[in-house]
């Protein structure tokens, strides 16, 4: 249950003339805090990517949930393979609306804009890899069983925080290739990164009932869920020392 101090609201932001709605949540207390930018999954920005936000902020965090496909709700499965493949494409657009996100969200008064780190589902994990690869300044940058393909892959030599992939070994949206390719990236690029494969976990593990409502590639895992958001907690706490 969320805490009833925090405090949370609509936001209202544009992206290349394209109306932004996010969910921002604040802490108790008045304080400067530490931040973290939430990018939601391929389904789009729903309650319950929204109540991510909230969930950051019962940690002490000002937590922002972006919104990168426009006027903040949730598209069809259709939908969401047409704008992820769209936005895939053109890697310039993605570090755009990311990078409009993170910067409204730095202008905060309860922003530590020394400590802003970055998280996202799914697509949302190619989103904030995304905003890695463009130099964005943030101490770390999390995603959750995220597409790790990139149209840019020698922009790994940009990342300027630690990353972390939690991806499920038995995922079969995000294929060993894609994996191998990754870590040869971050090699190359000589980026600071850890990934977390989890043994006989699928796609969206983090994500409870999520295989009734988008098929059978996709699973929630409770040991995976909560193995890897206490992965994220522990990187949190050395990169916002």
């Amino acid at each position: 249950m969320a805490d009833s101090a925090v405090q949370n609201r609509e936001v209202e932001y544009t992206v290349d003339g394209t109306t932004m709605v996010g969910r921002l949540a604040l802490p108790a207390g008045d304080e400067p805090r530490p931040a973290v930018l939430i990018a939601h999954d391929g389904g789009g920005l729903d309650e319950y990517q929204k109540a991510r936000a909230e969930r950051f902020a019962e940690l002490g965090y000002v937590g922002f949930a972006m919104d990168y496909y426009g006027h903040g709700h949730s598209v069809t499965d259709e939908e969401a393979a047409a704008r992820c493949l769209a936005l895939w494409s053109e890697p310039e657009r993605i570090r755009e609306s990311a990078t409009t996100a993170l910067d409204l969200l730095r202008t905060h008064p309860r922003v530590d804009t020394r400590r802003i780190g970055a998280v996202g589902y799914c697509f949302g994990g190619a989103v904030v890899l995304e905003l890695a690869r463009a130099g964005a300044d943030v101490k770390a940058v999390v995603g959750f069983h995220p597409r790790l393909a990139t149209r840019r892959p020698a922009d790994a030599a940009n990342v300027r925080g630690t990353v972390l992939v939690c991806v499920g070994a038995d995922d079969p949206l995000i294929s060993v290739e894609e994996r191998t390719a990754f870590e040869q990236q971050m090699r190359a690029g000589g980026a600071d990164w850890q990934l977390h494969l989890y043994g006989g976990v699928k796609h969206s593990f983090t994500r409870p009932g999520v295989e009734r409502a988008r098929g059978p590639d996709n699973q929630y895992n409770e040991r995976a869920d909560r193995q890897s958001w206490r992965a994220m907690q522990e990187l949190f706490e050395v990169a916002f020392a």
